[in-house]
């Protein structure tokens, strides 16, 4: 009878320490690269009923209040010239976004919902950059045939749900809320 007791108790312990690892509302959305795809992010969180506001160009000031940043990364000339940056500015934009994430607590979704046209040369590195101080990754499979995420994934201990299209993601988005 102890034994069972003590069965109850260790799973209800992790159960609650998996329900602690929720994220929270209200949601910040923003691009790292500037690509279109921070709008689809945008327009799956209203589908799942998301507390979540996007705003392109980020600063650190916009994190004031928030529970989550969802970072959607992929590099876009078109965007970034829309935006009238530079690649180099927008790096240095989101390392400011995310280093502001990580001192308030904030935590990080990654959403990578482009497949290979935001992968590459140019997208890779706001990619990583993401990646890296995610604590779950969304992908969609086409972005992942290299296993660039997954790889990440694994050497960081980081939570990753691979889906094979864009409208497949709002399952997964949901259930981290």
């Amino acid at each position: 009878m102890k034994t069972a007791v003590k069965y109850l108790l260790f799973f209800l312990f992790i159960g609650a320490a998996f329900a602690q690892e929720k994220f929270q509302q209200p949601i910040l959305i923003t691009s790292a690269g500037q690509s279109a795809d921070v709008t689809m992010a945008g327009m799956l969180c209203k589908k799942a009923k998301l507390d979540a506001k996007t705003i392109n160009r980020a600063k650190a000031s916009d994190l004031l209040g928030i529970k989550t940043l969802i970072i959607v990364p992929g590099f876009s000339s078109k965007g970034l010239g829309a935006a009238g940056i530079s690649r180099e500015q927008e790096m240095d934009r989101v390392k400011e976004v995310i280093e502001a994430a990580q001192k308030q607590k904030i935590n990080i979704l990654m959403l990578h919902i482009g497949g290979k046209p935001r992968r590459g040369a140019q997208s890779d590195d706001f990619n990583k950059l993401a990646a890296e101080v995610s604590k779950e990754m969304i992908v969609v499979k086409q972005g992942d045939e290299d296993q660039f995420f997954s790889k990440i994934a694994e050497q960081k201990k980081i939570k990753i749900e691979l889906v094979d299209k864009i409208a497949e993601a709002l399952k997964p988005l949901t259930d981290a809320f």
